[in-house]
């Protein structure tokens, strides 16, 4: 089963450069001028450079605007807002767990730094909130994960993949739990992603869609510090290169797929002009297959090749070097291109 062995905290008989990414040997001292992956530099810059908080969020507009949208935009708004605070928690946790054991310090780093984010993350959820709801509001919003029956099943499908692996750490468990990590940060958002972005087009709470622009881009480099951690694991450990693995990573992002569709069309449905449920069926089916493509395998759905809300890339894909896609205020932060997330490769 090949079980994995946890990083050492030091190991004065090893050298610096790691010798494998998993189960290998590293004194985990960490010289960036010294490591395995040349590509994992390059990341870590590509995060440095991507910091961001919360406070530096404007809210006061949104405060005004909250109360005008319509019921139905309201409780949609509170909805995703609920879903993405329980899947970014569960991430924060799923980072450590495995850099607990990746030999490589220099992506045991990296690793830090993608729950640091998370946590960053999490923290927006509850500063929009507080902005804009009461206490008791806030809480019964974080309590949709357990509330909401189509949210539980999103979620324990997530959990459950991710438990296999925290209670039975192998190499074959570590690539599964990194194809449900693919699942959560590169499809599992993307819907509420779409709703945020529609209701900053018609120029409703920008600056929340601001934030969620935040936490797209760092969800992208997300995915693809994992997708290289996947292929480098396949890497040393062909044998684990197999046509059940495939098939596993087919009917697992078909399922996800099924679950993205039925939470969008819960919680957007045919109820806001100007997004289009078939379109956003599409564009889920659309990121599917990008992501299966990413990891090294084939695409779940035939065709899907383009995405079909041609407005989005507009909030997707903005410079936030220069400044943010609303004009709120000048930012110094470097744009994450999709050429870079494997995007260009459909």
């Amino acid at each position: 089963m090949n079980n994995l062995q946890a990083r050492s905290i030091m190991d004065p008989h090893a050298p610096n450069r790691s010798t494998k990414i998993i189960n290998g040997h590293s004194s985990n001292v960490l010289n960036w001028d010294d490591i395995a992956f040349s590509w994992a530099y390059p990341k870590y810059k590509k995060m440095l450079a991507n910091f961001w908080s919360p406070f530096e969020i404007n809210m006061s507009q949104d405060i005004k605007q909250f109360p005008d949208l319509t019921v139905k935009e309201q409780d949609t708004f509170l909805k995703i807002i609920g879903l993405l605070a329980l899947l970014d928690s569960i991430q924060t946790d799923y980072a450590g767990k495995v850099a607990d054991y990746l030999t490589d310090s220099s992506l045991n780093a990296l690793m830090i730094m993608l729950a640091q984010q998370e946590v960053i993350h999490n923290h927006s959820y509850s500063y929009v909130l507080s902005s804009l709801v009461p206490r008791s509001k806030q809480e019964e919003v974080f309590e949709y994960w357990r509330t909401e029956p189509i949210l539980r099943k999103r979620n324990d499908f997530i959990t459950d993949g991710y438990k296999a692996f925290a209670e039975n750490p192998t190499v074959e468990n570590l690539l599964r739990s990194i194809v449900y990590d693919v699942i959560l940060e590169g499809l599992f958002f993307y819907s509420g992603f779409a709703f945020f972005y529609h209701l900053a087009r018609n120029q409703k709470m920008v600056s929340s869609s601001t934030m969620i622009n935040y936490i797209n881009r760092d969800e992208q480099i997300h995915v693809d510090l994992f997708v290289k951690i996947f292929q480098e694991v396949l890497t040393e450990y062909p044998e684990h290169n197999t046509p059940e693995l495939a098939s596993f990573v087919e009917r697992t992002f078909l399922h996800a797929s099924e679950l993205e569709i039925d939470w969008a069309r819960h919680v957007i449905g045919d109820n806001f002009e100007g997004i289009d449920l078939e379109d956003v069926e599409a564009y889920i089916k659309f990121y599917t297959n990008v992501r299966s493509n990413q990891l090294g395998f084939q695409r779940p759905y035939e065709g899907y090749r383009t995405n079909p809300l041609k407005w989005i890339k507009a909030y997707e894909e903005v410079d936030l070097g220069k400044s943010d896609f609303f004009e709120q205020k000048s930012r110094q932060y470097t744009k994450v291109n999709v050429v870079d997330n494997g995007f260009d490769d459909l």
